[in-house]
């Protein structure tokens, strides 16, 4: 095989590394070029270096190029795989966090959802579609896939100015059912089929079947549900069990289906999440997450495990890619693409978390039938939100990124987001100047 795959943003701490060493775990990808790019020149150096080691330790046959000219990155890319940040990440995330709180807004986490939701977006949807802009004079056919959150608003921003590019957003969050289905429905992962679906950190598990039998999963977990989840720990917060599941565990109540994510992202969402959140266990998750980033390429044991070939690999990508090269016409669990009419109750062109078919087309989507209505109540109160920072980012509107933050959930009072909004354009004025 001789593919060209390009990793945009190839000197972040976990992506870079744990992409390569799963390309190197592939067969079917052997002999191809993995280009990388970054516009920090010595993360970039360092994930070459790096690359470079573990190539020739493992005997594999690679091409490694890297360099920090985008234009040069992509010529002839067969796949680009984006994961970016803008600026100093967990600098500008505090902000994106705190100083909404400070305007009397209830918001959560600050990532993906809220008024730190919108700033976030406001800083890196302009440069991904900047990225895109290069892809479609460059490698217009190339299909590329995004890793970078806000998911929902990024991949939004991007398929609304190129509705005829091949852009796939990809989350980690369903490999939480991978982990946890089998020791509820006591089988092997292997022997589960699931539909999930939803906006990206908003979605549940539609239906979980036995392969073998296609018995119902669901009355199992129900059985074992409360018991399981709220013994359940994590790397990033491992003195708390059962920890960030407060929104988890309401809505499940509520609802009656399996969140596929924890209280950080779901409660990003909601106008009462923060009401019944973990907040605690968010903030201790967020601690744990930054010095895991801020460290990981100052221990080689960070690292070193993802580059050993008896380990499973660490990211979707690497079997998506494989399938759609082989033509093998399989179904992946969770793909972010524009509604096309697979989720009835949702509105085409918003982009959408759903099961999707690989083959040499690339992605498309499966419809997702019978989708929840009471639970699509929730995913309608996002769509504004994201539909007007897509127009803000576009139109480089000051005044659509109000639009937008008025129109979320959880903020209720539009001269405390009016003043936000001109704090955080006074403070983030590097990134978010252009907005007028």
């Amino acid at each position: 095989m001789n593919k060209k795959i390009v990793l945009i943003g190839a000197g972040s701490a976990n992506f870079g590394l744990g992409t390569i060493s799963d390309i190197y775990k592939s067969k079917i990808l052997e002999g191809s070029t993995i280009t990388l790019h970054d516009i920090n020149a010595k993360t970039l150096e360092n994930t070459k270096n790096i690359a470079n080691k573990y190539k020739q330790e493992l005997g594999v046959n690679f091409t490694i190029e890297a360099t920090t000219n985008r234009q040069d990155a992509l010529k002839n890319a067969d796949f680009c795989i984006i994961s970016i940040e803008v600026g100093n990440r967990f600098d500008l995330w505090d902000q994106d966090w705190k100083i909404p709180l400070q305007y009397g807004i209830k918001q959560i986490y600050g990532e993906n959802g809220g008024p730190g939701g919108l700033f976030h977006s406001l800083r890196i949807a302009p440069v991904i579609v900047n990225i895109c802009d290069d892809i479609v004079k460059i490698c217009p056919d190339a299909i590329v896939f995004n890793y970078s959150n806000p998911m929902q608003r990024v991949c939004h921003a991007v398929t609304t100015k190129h509705p005829d590019l091949k852009f796939i957003g990809l989350c980690h969050e369903i490999a939480s059912m991978e982990r946890q289905l089998p020791t509820l429905m006591e089988t092997d992962y292997s022997n589960i089929e699931i539909k999930a679906g939803g906006l990206n950190h908003l979605s549940i598990l539609i239906e979980a079947k036995y392969k073998d039998t296609q018995k119902d999963g669901y009355p199992i977990i129900r059985k074992k549900f409360e018991n399981y989840y709220s013994q359940l720990t994590s790397e990033y917060y491992p003195s708390k069990p059962g920890g960030e599941r407060g929104v988890f565990f309401e809505l499940y109540k509520i609802y009656g289906y399996l969140p596929i994510t924890t209280d950080s992202h779901l409660g990003e969402y909601i106008q009462w999440a923060y009401s019944v959140a973990d907040h605690e266990a968010i903030i201790e998750f967020y601690d744990n997450y930054k010095k895991r980033c801020l460290t990981f390429y100052d221990d080689e044991s960070h690292y070193a495990e993802y580059f050993k070939f008896d380990n499973k690999m660490n990211e979707r990508i690497i079997p998506i890619l494989e399938a759609i090269i082989e033509d093998s016409n399989i179904e992946e669990s969770a793909v972010n693409l524009p509604n096309n009419n697979f989720i009835e109750s949702l509105p085409n062109g918003i982009v959408i978390e759903i099961p999707g078919l690989l083959n040499k087309s690339g992605v498309t989507g499966i419809e997702l039938k019978n989708y929840p209505k009471e639970f699509s109540s929730l995913l309608n109160n996002q769509v504004s939100t994201i539909e007007l920072t897509t127009e803000a980012v576009l139109k480089k509107s000051k005044h659509s990124a109000y639009l937008a933050m008025l129109s979320d959930p959880v903020v209720d009072n539009p001269k405390n987001a009016e003043n936000l909004l001109t704090t955080m354009l006074d403070f983030q004025k590097d990134h978010l100047g252009y907005l007028k």
